[in-house]
């Protein structure tokens, strides 16, 4: 069984910057694309940035992202501390959603925002 774990969710201005955390059990890290998606009062759940499983021959991961968020959010993984992390910068108020960790064998499940295994979600708020 996957466990996704997120925390890091918050209140902040317009402008501002959070980072969140997603937790997965140990194998996780080594099998598995992990993404976040989000899903704002009133709307559907969105893709919004999923980083691979597996390792370029640069050495770099595969990372992927929305057009919304592209150039203002960054995810990244370390399997060491079994965590994969999304820094959001440049909030807006358009960014107010619940953000759900997610992960999946495959990398277009996580693309397209049908992964297999998801976490519980945290709020994150942004005031203008």
């Amino acid at each position: 069984q996957v466990q996704l774990v997120e925390s890091g969710g918050g209140l902040v201005q317009a402008g501002g910057s959070l980072r969140l955390s997603c937790t997965t059990s140990g194998r996780t890290n080594r099998v598995y694309a992990v993404g976040w998606a989000r899903q704002a009062p009133g709307k559907e759940r969105e893709f919004v940035a999923g980083v691979s499983a597996g390792i370029k021959f640069s050495g770099d991961r595969i990372t992927w992202y929305s057009d919304s968020v592209k150039g203002r959010f960054t995810i990244s993984r370390d399997n060491a501390k079994n965590t994969v992390y999304l820094q959001m910068n440049s909030l807006e108020p358009e960014d107010t959603a619940v953000y759900y960790c997610n992960a999946d064998l495959r990398d277009s499940q996580v693309r397209s925002g049908n992964s297999d295994y998801w976490g519980q979600g945290t709020q994150v708020t942004v005031s203008s």
